[in-house]
């Protein structure tokens, strides 16, 4: 007997029934697998060696691909440790210290704190790294990134969370709000493991998605249903999602998301090693080392020693000053658009825009169409067009829908 359906697709038809519900468990399952009170900022992206399969895939009983989204959602696993490996291939072109030197500028601009997670984590968005997590409950998770002769950790616990990049001998501590029985004590900001990454990608499930069961796999010892998530819609960079399932508890093992362009994963995150048993309770246990700089949060506000200058915007205004942002299509093809309210890239000569612009502009495509003219500047999965008048179309779509988009608009 196969072990899989492969015909049975989340798409027109919906979810089952019960999607209300199986949303519902989702979002309750969401708590438990190292809570994103530890983890600090966005996009994104994670990955894993290529080792992480064994060899032989495990003969496992028949299941749907809607029974295994609800046996993700009702997955109530709280306790666990194990090592991620974290990879991450956008496509981004070699800035050399250019890359360094944003990282640091965003890092002081966040509070003057190398240990500050809205900056630090940034790390994850390329490379490969190593990271060991480990949860005891909603209110209790570490997430550590292993560097060379160094470690980052993230450690949440009760009501504190605490920060320390060992590199710098820095500390960044802040107060968790307290929470009502069964919800979150602190805003998830970057995925970091499997599970939060197969949460993000199961919010597109809609018409506009096909969603199967796609045979089984071994990943850290453990048998696995794969589960496969495709566009149905044209236009988009998002080829296919694969994420591996654990077949006893149902937490998410590994979580790949692959181009349409076709070569290496632009995602691939996994678990190496894995065990679901209680953590000890020195896991979680941090005091700032001898001699280290300990810079305080109070209620998201750091102190005056750690203070970010006033012409620094913070994380919560980068939306501030976008003229009548909205969004173009739906699904997997959705494209935003804004208005910078200011003239875009120059794209002539260099002198238009001074040696900044010029080599900015060397970077991207250069296109034109009803809208006037524009830049492109391209990744493996997210492409963004600027036009020479200030409006900006973004989104995991290819340029042609980027240049589409930007023509019905004018």
């Amino acid at each position: 007997m196969a072990p899989y359906e492969s015909d049975r697709t989340a798409g027109a038809e919906g979810l089952p029934d019960e999607a209300d519900d199986v949303r519902a468990g989702r979002r309750k399952a969401a708590r438990y697998v190292v809570p994103v009170a530890v983890v600090g900022v966005a996009a994104a992206t994670i990955g894993l060696v290529p080792a992480l399969a064994d060899s032989g895939d495990p003969s496992l009983p028949k299941i749907t691909a809607e029974q295994l989204i609800e046996k993700i959602a009702k997955s109530d696993v709280q306790q666990l440790s194990g090592t991620v490996k974290v990879s991450t291939d956008l496509g981004l072109p070699s800035l050399g210290g250019l890359e360094s030197g944003m990282l640091s500028g965003a890092t002081e601009g966040s509070g003057g704190s190398s240990a500050d997670p809205q900056s630090k984590l940034m790390e994850l968005a390329s490379g490969t790294h190593t990271v060991r997590v480990a949860a005891d409950g909603p209110d209790k998770a570490k997430v550590s990134v292993l560097e060379n002769a160094a470690e980052y950790s993230i450690i949440h616990n009760g009501n504190d969370v605490w920060a320390y990049d060992s590199k710098s001998n820095e500390v960044y501590h802040s107060t968790a709000p307290a929470a009502e029985k069964g919800e979150e004590k602190a805003p998830k900001d970057v995925p970091t493991t499997p599970k939060e990454l197969a949460d993000e990608a199961l919010k597109s499930v809609d018409d506009t998605t096909s969603v199967t069961v796609d045979g089984t796999a071994q990943v850290a010892g453990r048998d696995a249903y794969k589960l496969l998530i495709k566009p149905k819609q044209s236009g988009s960079t998002v080829g296919a999602i694969t994420v591996a399932v654990d077949a006893k508890t149902g937490v998410p093992l590994k979580f790949t998301l692959v181009p349409t362009s076709g070569g290496a994963a632009v995602v691939d995150a996994g678990f190496t090693q894995v065990a679901f048993a209680k953590p000890a309770a020195s896991t979680f246990d941090f005091a700032p080392p001898k001699g280290a700089k300990v810079t305080e949060d109070k209620d998201g506000k750091d102190t005056k020693e750690s203070k970010a200058p006033e012409s620094a915007p913070s994380h919560g205004d980068l939306g501030k000053g976008l003229d009548g942002l909205k969004t173009i299509g739906k699904g997997w093809s959705t494209i935003a658009e804004f208005d910078t309210g200011g003239q875009g890239m120059p794209s002539g000569s260099s002198s238009e825009g001074g040696d900044v612009s010029g080599f900015l502009n060397s970077l991207g495509d250069h296109v034109k169409g009803k809208f006037g003219s524009g830049t492109v500047f391209s990744t493996r999965l997210v492409n963004a067009l600027i036009t020479d008048d200030g409006k900006v179309y973004a989104g995991a779509v290819t340029k042609d829908a980027l240049v589409k988009a930007a023509n019905a608009a004018h």
